[in-house]
């Protein structure tokens, strides 16, 4: 292919790929190169010479045998047949490693040969690359005459011998398979220019990527709407902020207006302001249009149907018009495209997925498995096995696909499905970058009537157990809250670990308990650590202007996921089941004994009060906290702070006693007293501190669970109320169950209310409670747009010498405590909160397992990452 610009011929390099010059010596080659290096189309690495080879290998470029006695001849001539050998053996690893880099590579060399061409023909196949021929045909004459001028000149003879050599491999070169063959007379009129990479683009101002439409165009112009495009005055839908629309292909096919869609996108390409990729609907809706002979199924036959209304409508001429755009419009579709930001690779639209090295180069192979992914044969329905190509995702783009319909947009490994089987019934989905935010329309209704779509295959398999290699070496999570949320491989192994041995079934542990940061700055008081003040003046320095301070229980936290009867569990879990209580690291709470005790006295007490068809739900999802503290850390008491306080008292005391016995015999050692008299005063109240959270407990007598976020209802998640809803609401639950208490809590609006909340502090801690929390009055706040944290706990001076040992408070160690970073700790808070915010959405959504359990796996495996556990 040659284009002509004003009458001169212009060749254009490929972007990538392999150029092999074919011409005898002296035809030009050199020449050729030598001028578009300097004149800037060519860069100098960008050429491998075999001369140059055969310099660097064996430091000349030529052996010249002619004129020598036979003898010396064939030595200096197997010289240079071993010269060239190891020249081209070198020259073709660099070839090979450029076309790794999918780099351009001008091959300067006679390639008189079809064998010798052929390597380089097959290199690039199997890169993906094109490889392009430019054949220099001159006359034997000029040839000869070239040669004379040479510094070393190869002679009449073999100069003829070649050329002979050259026109007889003319004629089957068009047919050894390179992608362009480019014959050239002369090249001092050609202009040779550089394509760009048609798969590249840039990202602008930002792009919304289209899952599947399949012809749901209402459904698509909803979205759009949704999206901020609206029609101008020639129809078009344009952003006011000029983002680009993609489209992830099968915008056509199963659904009731394929016509009016592939038209809409058509104009919209037509006119730059959006991209379309191709795929395996559109593939085939192109091959029927040329004329082949294509079975129409799936959906596809819809089309043949409208065609032939509109023929029937506007007449065969016009429905041959549109025939003839549209296939054109989908023959030039890309297999895949790569959006940048600054020429740096960031995102990848491609139909079905795409394999690592594929991306940014095109070929037949690369276009299949972007139209259909890594599929493995059929299964006994006849529907195609998916092999999940994602999980073997390293190069560090996200990669946005559609094609396989699942309920809900799935993030594994940075790559994102945006297929919601909106033809199914399902939803039509949007992936705005860089915001990374998905935005979806429900189906107005089940155009494909399928009875066994993907959708309803998915609904089947919602319980199956998740792939686990897909997150063993690592994931990431995309959240609403956060965004994404990347968990290491090493981390993800140890939650692994825990959650097969020790929690709960998988289908029961649905959120995890996100952790608490102290506030990022410690009290400038020198008689403490820790103070409301410093949590107040955080959350006012983030605009909070009204926020809850709680009073903080030891005990242990616990989840408690409870159902108005067993048959009510099972659209959730899976099976028949009053709930389940589990600890925040997913194992039961209660032992098999006690545990079907509890639940089985709450469902009572529920149902007596009437709070199942008081509140419409079915489900009642609790985060809580459940005391006394030794129900769970009886153990720890026992073997380590019991153990500790008990001795350090008895060695305190007969210290003290032998420092009085010393004084009273007159030696001066009243500061020692002094100091161990301080310290027996910290053994004791150490030995107290922990004491005042354990009592005997008798059944179920004793125990009280203390709820302070309700976190869901049948259909209903909280996240949006305000913490005074969720104490209000802890508040009904103790008037429902004597085993519920309700948390004491206060409201900061002013300087005043600080004052009120500090002193109420201080009495809770110094009668030896923990502390209190403070949180902003919305679950989730941001400051402009980072997200701030969502609770802050403030832990008073007797319960810390429990955290940070018996003499924390003793000058040197309160300053060196004082240093402490609390950074990392704040961190996961916030990816924790996102974590458990997303996967209880999911779980009340319905979504299949694997959904569910990514979250509550990351959670996991956040907290598997160490952190200072004093924090």
């Amino acid at each position: 292919m040659t284009d002509r610009h004003e009458g001169q011929r212009v060749i254009p390099f490929p972007h990538g790929g392999i150029v092999v010059l074919v011409g005898p010596s002296n035809s030009g080659k050199t020449t050729l190169l030598r001028r578009l290096v300097q004149e800037g189309v060519l860069l100098q690495t960008e050429i491998v010479s075999s001369d140059d080879y055969r310099t660097l290998v064996g430091d000349v470029e030529y052996i010249d045998w002619k004129g020598r006695p036979r003898e010396e001849a064939d030595i200096l001539y197997s010289d240079y047949q071993l010269l060239s050998n190891l020249a081209f053996e070198a020259m073709n690893t660099v070839v090979s490693m450029r076309c790794r880099l999918g780099k351009l590579t001008v091959v300067d060399a006679t390639h008189l040969q079809p064998e010798y061409r052929r390597k380089y023909i097959d290199l690039a196949a199997g890169h993906d690359l094109p490889c392009a021929a430019w054949v220099l045909d001159l006359p034997e004459q000029t040839l000869l005459e070239r040669d004379t001028s040479r510094d070393q000149p190869r002679g009449r003879q073999r100069v003829k011998q070649q050329f002979v050599q050259f026109k007889r491999s003319l004629r089957g070169l068009r047919d050894e398979g390179f992608d362009f063959t480019y014959m050239l007379k002369e090249t001092e009129s050609v202009q040779f220019i550089r394509k760009k990479n048609p798969l590249l683009a840039e990202i602008g101002a930002g792009v919304d990527v289209i899952g599947d439409i399949h012809g749901c165009y209402d459904e698509m112009l909803e979205l759009l709407g949704q999206l901020g495009y609206a029609p101008d005055d020639a129809g078009l839908y344009r952003h006011p902020d000029g983002r680009t629309l993609v489209s992830v292909g099968d915008v056509m096919s199963r659904g009731p207006k394929s016509l009016d869609t592939m038209k809409f996108w058509k104009k919209h390409c037509d006119a730059g302001t959006a991209r379309m990729i191709d795929s395996n609907h559109g593939w085939k809706i192109a091959r029927y249009l040329s004329g082949r002979q294509v079975t129409l199924s799936h959906g596809d036959e819809h089309i043949a149907a409208e065609l032939a209304q509109l023929a029937l409508e506007a007449g065969e001429e016009e429905a041959d018009a549109l025939r003839e755009e549209l296939k054109q419009f989908l023959l030039s579709a890309p297999s895949h495209l790569v959006l940048c930001r600054e020429g740096v690779r960031r995102v990848v639209v491609a139909h079905a997925g795409i394999r690592d090295e594929y991306i940014g180069r095109q070929s037949k192979r690369i276009q299949d498995f972007c139209r259909y992914g890594d599929t493995d044969g059929m299964d006994a329905t006849g529907a195609p096995v998916r092999k999940e190509w994602y999980v073997e995702h390293e190069s560090g783009e996200l990669i946005v696909w559609g094609h396989d319909p699942r309920p809900f947009p799935t993030v594994v490994k940075n790559t994102v499905n945006i297929d919601q089987g909106a033809v199914f019934g399902g939803s039509l989905t949007a992936y705005r970058y860089p915001e990374q935010k998905f935005v979806s329309v429900k189906a107005y209704q089940d155009y494909a009537r399928d009875p066994d779509s993907p959708l309803i295959r998915w609904e089947r398999g919602r319980f199956s157990p998740p792939n686990l290699r897909k997150l063993v070496e690592g994931y990431s999570v995309m959240t609403d809250t956060y965004g994404e949320i990347s968990v290491r491989g090493e981390f993800v192994k140890a939650a692994i670990d825990a959650v097969s041995h020790f929690t709960i079934p998988m289908e029961e542990l649905v959120y995890i308990p996100p952790t608490m940061s102290p506030a990022p700055r410690v009290s400038p008081d020198e008689t403490c650590l820790e103070h409301p003040r410093e949590a107040i003046a955080y959350y006012r320095s983030q605009g909070v202007k009204t926020m809850v301070a709680e009073k903080k229980h030891m005990g242990s936290r616990a989840v408690l996921l409870l159902f108005r009867d067993e048959a009510a569990a099972v659209p959730y879990v899976g099976r028949p089941t009053l709930g389940t209580i589990y600890t925040r690291t997913g194992r039961a709470f209660f032992n098999k004994e006690a545990g079907p005790d509890v639940l089985s006295r709450l469902n009572s007490d529920l149902h007596k009060a009437g709070y199942w068809a008081r509140h419409d739900t079915d489900l009642l999802l609790l985060d809580a906290e459940i005391i006394p503290w030794n129900l769970k850390a009886r153990e720890l008491i026992a073997t380590q702070y019991a153990h500790v306080a008990e001795a350090a008292a008895m060695d305190r005391e007969q210290l003290l006693g032998k420092l009085r016995e010393a004084e009273n015999a007159g030696r001066d050692v009243s500061g020692w007293v002094q100091e161990m008299e301080g310290k027996l005063k910290n053994a004791r109240v150490f030995r107290e501190a922990f004491q005042q959270y354990c009592w005997d407990t008798s059944g179920l007598d004793g125990i009280r669970i203390a709820p302070f976020h309700t976190l869901a209802h049948s259909g209903q998640t909280f996240f949006d109320r305000s913490h005074l809803w969720h104490m209000e609401h802890g508040r009904e639950l103790a008037g429902v169950s004597p085993l519920f208490m309700e948390t004491e809590y206060r409201t900061i609006t002013s300087e005043a209310d600080e004052a009120d909340v500090i002193r109420w502090w201080e009495e809770l801690t110094e009668d030896g409670h923990e502390g209190i929390v403070i949180k902003p009055e919305t679950f989730i706040v941001r400051s402009g747009k980072s997200l701030i944290q969502p609770a802050i706990k403030v832990r008073g001076r007797k319960y810390l010498h429990i955290i940070y040992g018996i003499d924390y408070l003793q000058p040197d160690n309160l300053a060196r405590l004082k240093l402490r970073k609390t950074g990392k700790k704040e961190r996961h808070a916030l990816m924790e909160c996102a974590l458990s915010v997303e996967s209880v959405e999911r779980f009340i959504r319905k979504e299949p397992l694997e959904r569910m359990h990514e979250c509550v796996l990351a959670a996991l495996s956040l907290e598997s990452d160490p952190v200072d556990p004093r924090l």
